[in-house]
């Protein structure tokens, strides 16, 4: 390491070392308690302290012109909250009621009293968001007494017979006692003055076990309540009586914890018996102390989570029902939208070694298509790629319908829907495992192909599962994949491509509108009026297969469509409608289908054609994101893919 490398960490060094910290609060109960009279909020309950400080990052209700509003159940309060937006997509009704949760019990009700549990299958985020939940409160201050194990509240000093009195001064409800040790102290020590019991501000930190605890799964031989209640310091039992504070050591996961946050990870891999304590931790607020001292307070929001097949195990023995009655459940699906999806990735990507790898456009969103796809339940109404994009929010509807297939309706009848399927984990190790096989700087959608097919026949066990998934990828993601990618090619051949297919929308909806009103049209250029262009009309509605009687309904829905958004004062571009900008860009795709074919296929092109090939590779590069090799990387596939039988 060079001397000024060294010379600037030191630097930084000395710069933290002499930043100025916060200086926390130290005094007395007396001097605590001015502070709770300046402002109530110095003595929060465990819940509303993690409510509001999640809270207080921001949030915010789902416009109604939000494209993602409609995809919510009609009746969802759905909020976006900004502490989740960056790390977690497509969770947003996970969110929502996770938060309902904690304001609820903020406001001290029932669910104060009960144990947050997330359900849900492998690698849907279940453990990662409680991490992140957790981290809220690390830059969060209490007060606590000095020296006690279980960091109680100050408030709790207040003898029984003066809490009223001290609540209608204070405004606020004090409930609880303090710890045995604390007890002990202030017996012992303090003469019983608890006026003078120091008191001192702390932050939360899961790595000093300072109000945030973490229960890992045992196995049934090294299960010991001591990891959640702590212990009896066996070198003082022949110092003290068995009763006596002084042998006790609150070092276990509820001492921890309290004030704070407990968390059981994949709760039901626990036994039973060892998960008794929660049942007087939620409904009584105490835990039992180690050996023959009394029960102690706990405040705190316990947190669990486990996956389905032991949710159900769990739920099925009749003798769970206590513990049953003191959990409540959100269940945490797979995202089923595909730009939410890709989002995940993306995020990872970015946040590993690969961030400087070349992925070529579509690649993730190939990879995510899979994953949603293999999530989906069958459905009467559509087939699963249309079923995809509507969640996704896009206009679609089917070859040879008149009128939109309605979310909600797919939605009813694929009840848990998202409850299985491929993880984002198994999608990962896939995109991994191409970036790792590749021998250059890039990844296509090729090549992810190749990985979640060769991931698929390897990892997966049930051979009904890999037979569908493999349909899925070769069949279904593979031609979705040609049809955009022929999409694509030939739009680069479109000089001025935006402009070409908006005048055809402004020349169809002219049309269409004069129609749908029985009125004459005027032509925009020589201002002549004359009959709607009914041969026009249809070489676009063909496109995406509207004929004969749908054409009516068709021509009706897109003007409608059109003056609701004149309406609300939005911007008409070609790409407002969904099904119309599908048959308009397919128009546009047809006139040049051929000429890309020959360029695209020629081992041997003309001064024309190899001008042509040049800005189509350009275009690909500037307007598309793809580098000089992964287009022609692309562009070989579609030779021999895509044109094989032209």
């Amino acid at each position: 390491m060079s001397k000024d490398s060294t010379a600037k960490l030191l630097n930084l060094i000395e710069k933290q070392r002499n930043k100025k910290k916060k200086e926390k609060f130290s005094g007395t109960f007396l001097d605590y308690l001015q502070i709770v009279q300046k402002d109530s909020t110095a003595a929060k309950s465990a819940h509303k302290r993690l409510y509001e400080s999640i809270l207080s990052h921001g949030v915010e209700k789902f416009d109604e012109s939000d494209a993602r509003y409609s995809r919510f159940k009609s009746g969802t309060n759905v909020k976006k909250y900004e502490y989740f937006s960056n790390e977690f997509f497509g969770m947003e009704r996970v969110v929502s009621k996770v938060m309902n949760f904690l304001k609820s019990a903020a406001a001290k009700g029932e669910e104060s009293r009960q144990v947050l549990l997330l359900m849900g299958p492998v690698g849907a985020g279940k453990s990662a968001l409680v991490e992140h939940i957790k981290t809220a409160l690390e830059s969060e201050t209490f007060y606590h007494l000095k020296d006690d194990p279980q960091r109680g509240d100050p408030l709790h000093l207040v003898p029984r017979s003066l809490r009223k009195d001290f609540e209608k001064i204070l405004g606020i409800e004090i409930e609880g006692d303090i710890s045995p040790v604390a007890r002990y102290r202030l017996l012992e020590d303090l003469d019983g003055k608890y006026e003078n019991y120091p008191v001192i501000e702390s932050t939360f930190s899961q790595r000093a076990r300072r109000g945030i605890a973490v229960v890992p799964p045992m196995d049934a031989n090294s299960q010991d309540t001591s990891v959640l209640i702590g212990t009896e310091d066996i070198s003082k039992l022949d110092l003290y009586p068995e009763d006596d504070p002084r042998i006790l050591s609150l070092n276990g996961a509820f001492n921890v914890g309290n004030r704070g946050i407990v968390e059981f990870v994949e709760i039901f891999k626990n036994e039973i018996e060892f998960l008794h304590i929660i049942l007087t931790a939620t409904q009584e607020k105490r835990i039992p102390s180690p050996g023959k001292n009394a029960m102690i307070h706990f405040d705190g929001v316990i947190l669990s989570h486990c996956n389905e097949a032991e949710w159900n195990r769990f739920k099925s023995e009749h003798t769970n029902e206590a513990i049953l009655d003191r959990i409540l459940k959100i269940e945490v699906p797979y995202v089923l939208e595909l730009d939410q999806e890709i989002k995940i990735y993306e995020k990872m990507i970015n946040r590993s070694d690969f961030k400087n790898i070349h992925i070529a456009p579509h690649t993730l969103k190939i990879a995510s298509m899979f994953a949603i796809m293999s999530r989906m339940k069958e459905s009467q109404k559509c087939d699963i790629l249309t079923k995809l994009k509507i969640y996704n929010g896009d206009d679609v509807i089917e070859k040879g319908r008149v009128k939109k297939i309605d979310i909600n309706d797919l939605k009813e009848e694929a009840y848990r829907e998202g409850m299985s399927g491929i993880s984002t984990r198994f999608i990962m190790k896939s995109i991994d495992s191409a970036i790792s096989d590749s021998h250059t700087n890039y990844i296509t959608p090729m090549s992810i192909m190749d990985s979640l097919i060769t991931q698929v026949k390897e990892q997966i066990i049930s051979e009904d599962d890999k037979t569908r998934y493999l349909e899925i990828i070769q069949k279904i993601i593979r031609d979705e994949y040609l049809s955009i990618l022929e999409t694509e090619i030939a739009k680069a051949f479109i000089t001025a491509y935006e402009e070409q297919a908006q005048t055809l929308f402004d020349s169809y909806l002219d049309n269409a509108e004069c129609y749908t009103t029985n009125e004459k049209f005027e032509d925009r250029v020589t201002k002549e009026e004359r009959d709607p262009d009914e041969q026009f009309m249809r070489s676009i509605e063909e496109q995406i297969g509207i004929t004969g009687s749908s054409r009516d309904g068709f021509r009706s829905d897109v003007t409608a469509y059109m003056f609701s958004k004149m309406r609300r004062g939005d911007v008409i571009k070609y790409t407002s409608y969904g099904p119309l900008k599908e048959a308009i860009e397919s128009y546009l795709i047809s006139s040049v289908k051929d000429i890309a074919r020959i360029v695209t296929k020629s081992k041997t092109r003309d001064d024309e054609q190899r001008k042509k090939h040049s800005e189509m590779v350009e275009t690909l590069i500037e307007s598309y994101g793809y580098t000089e090799d992964s287009a022609q990387a692309i562009l070989t596939y579609a030779s021999n893919n895509l044109w094989r039988d032209s």
